[in-house]
């Protein structure tokens, strides 16, 4: 887990300035879809659908296209069929990959995805080949632009709402939860007045590859970018940890 609240906070800055919201758009969209027509379309009773309409929210997409998502993935109006897949590989220095692509058509994206990896020094795998090396999880990072907590305190109000851990790594604290708990600890933390740069469910690596060439870095980042840059693409997931002055010099 080590490194993961790092990465996970720099997807959230690079997120929250993103200037293609159109792109932005589509992809939660597609989450919306997705959710829906897996578990219906009241979200009530479909905490993925819950959380992929707080993120549409928090994303300023108006409700009218919230609504539309939710129709078309319960089938009450037309659109294109989406299939959801994971794909696997690998980055540079062995770095593992797991990539949740949402899809009307496999074959095009297989070959998009195919090429991004073998023009940046990886190779897309077969299904299975990293993904033992994860583990489904809520993640809550609290914002370092908050007003300081007490940790002890902290510990001990995540504890009792049932997280599984709580973890400090460079300044930045995160609480862990089982993927079923995750909006029960969140609502409790909540209430007791904290803020989350980071709220959501992802895939966790059970351990990390240390990069420290910094050419070796930048390739890893820029494989990471272009995949999550692709249209299909939902959400990247690695297990790769920079130290935080190789970061910095490559920010």
């Amino acid at each position: 887990m080590a490194g993961h609240s790092k990465w996970a906070n720099i997807k959230h800055k690079k997120a929250k300035a993103d200037a293609h919201k159109g792109k932005l758009f589509t992809k939660i969209g597609r989450e919306i879809i997705m959710a829906a027509k897996a578990g219906g379309g009241d979200p009530s009773g479909n905490m993925r659908l819950k959380m992929a309409i707080q993120k549409a929210k928090e994303a300023n997409i108006p409700a009218e296209n919230i609504q539309r998502a939710i129709q078309r993935g319960t089938g009450e109006i037309e659109g294109a069929v989406y299939e959801e897949i994971m794909y696997e590989g690998y980055a540079p220095g062995g770095v593992a990959v797991m990539m949740q692509i949402a899809t009307d058509n496999r074959n095009r994206t297989a070959a998009d995805i195919r090429h991004i990896f073998s023009r940046n020094g990886g190779n897309l795998g077969e299904s299975g080949c990293v993904a033992w090396m994860f583990e489904r999880k809520g993640l809550l990072v609290v914002d370092p632009a908050a007003p300081p907590v007490d940790e002890d305190e902290l510990l001990m109000l995540a504890l009792d709402a049932g997280a599984e851990d709580v973890r400090t790594e460079d300044g930045s604290i995160e609480i862990v939860t089982a993927a079923e708990d995750f909006e029960p600890v969140k609502e409790a933390l909540t209430k007791a007045g904290l803020a989350f740069a980071v709220a959501e469910i992802t895939m966790i690596p059970q351990n990390t590859v240390t990069v420290t060439d910094q050419e070796q870095a930048g390739q890893i980042l820029k494989l990471i970018n272009l995949l999550e840059e692709h249209d299909d693409v939902q959400e990247v997931y690695a297990n790769f940890d920079l130290p935080e002055e190789l970061m910095e010099a490559l920010n």
